[in-house]
């Protein structure tokens, strides 16, 4: 019943910003982490960001000081503003949701947002 849902993705030139957003809804109490992936075509999906229960954060050394990882605990949501953008951003941005279970931990993925950065 939990459901993952992005959106903010776009076209954007080089430099400029784009902030994506991810709703989590569904049958959950608690969540350990929420994060964003992206996979350019040809690419395996990698981790851009992600915060965790306690509120920390981590971040590919890639988008380090242009990307930041926000959430909103009260709406579910998750947010990645991203900053300075690069023709390499170009990918499909895809949210993660762990959430814990009596045994063992689940996992949900958004459809994903496509960002395309031009030169």
């Amino acid at each position: 019943q939990v459901q993952v849902v992005e959106s903010g993705g776009g076209l954007v030139q080089a430099g400029g910003s784009l902030r994506l957003s991810c709703v989590v809804t569904g049958s959950f109490f608690s969540i350990n982490a929420m994060s964003w992936y992206r996979q350019a075509p040809g690419k395996q999906r990698k981790l851009v960001a992600a915060i965790f229960g306690g509120g920390g954060t981590d971040y590919a050394d890639s988008v380090k000081g242009r990307f930041t990882i926000s959430r909103d605990n009260a709406k579910n949501t998750v947010n990645l503003q991203m900053n300075r953008l690069r023709p390499e951003d170009t990918a499909v941005y895809y949210c993660n949701v762990v959430r814990p279970g009596a045994i063992q931990e689940y996992s949900y993925w958004g459809q994903g947002t496509q960002v395309t950065v031009s030169s």
